[in-house]
């Protein structure tokens, strides 16, 4: 049964990948790991973390590359780019398990499931086309490493006049030259329930609320109206804050 369940969801998996793939090349996929530590474990957590970053680095693992955010509700998620159904399948951390050798990565992992009850993966789809990003696409503008996390959720059946909203938010944005820019994920495979999240980068928490207070003022009342007229076709909005973590995440060097 076990192993029927898991071809399922391969299947299930390849599948919206395929689909994601099948479209004009304005969207990327990530592949989020999400820990849900628990308050007490946090700098165990992070330490541990930090450990296998290390790891990475001295061994220069090229099978991983992934970015590291985390909120002030002490989730970290951990999100690489994924181009196929392959790059799920593969065994990322074959090598790092044969250079640290014996049982230390297994170690290191045990001593961090040990930080968390709840764990989850899911993919978010990036969209381009939706995303408000005029000086061109990054996840990561220089210098700007807090974000603000805005969850849209929808229900399936409102599922095109919400996405006609947030294109007319983006349009409203890109007349008006707005300095507020942002990301747009879609939910993808795994995720409970449709949402869009859209991720603001800033300096810090003044630095959000200045650009945000400046952009309310700039569009006015027209920009009022189209986001209340948003707002009502939704089934939930939620916020987090949260931040980049480049002290854990990992690039690998070239060869």
């Amino acid at each position: 049964m076990r192993t029927l369940k898991v071809k399922l969801f391969m299947a299930l998996l390849a599948m919206t990948v395929y689909g994601l793939y099948a479209q004009e090349k304005t969207t990327q996929a990530f592949w989020v790991h999400e820990d849900v530590v628990k308050p007490s474990m946090v700098n165990d957590y992070e330490a541990i973390c930090k450990e296998l970053t290390d790891n990475m680095k001295k061994h220069n693992i090229q099978e991983i590359n992934v970015m590291v955010s985390n909120t002030l509700d002490d989730r970290y998620m951990w999100i690489s780019p994924i181009s196929s159904m392959a790059d799920i399948e593969k065994p990322v951390f074959a090598t790092l398990a044969e250079k640290m050798g014996g049982t230390a990565m297994t170690d290191l992992f045990n001593k961090m499931d040990k930080c968390y009850d709840i764990e989850q993966n899911y993919v978010l789809n990036l969209n381009e086309e939706l995303s408000y990003m005029p000086e061109g696409m990054t996840l990561t503008p220089e210098g700007q490493p807090y974000r603000k996390f805005h969850y849209f959720h929808y229900s399936p059946g409102n599922r095109a006049a919400v996405k006609k909203n947030v294109q007319a938010i983006k349009n409203m944005f890109a007349s008006k030259g707005s300095k507020l820019h942002y990301r747009v994920y879609q939910s993808g495979f795994g995720t409970r329930g449709e949402f869009y999240l859209v991720a603001v980068a800033a300096k810090d928490a003044a630095d959000y609320a200045a650009k945000v207070s400046e952009n309310n003022a700039m569009l006015g009342d027209e920009w009022a109206e189209l986001y209340n007229e948003f707002r009502g076709s939704l089934t939930k909005y939620e916020q987090f804050e949260g931040q980049m973590r480049p002290d854990m995440a990992y690039s690998p060097s070239s060869m």
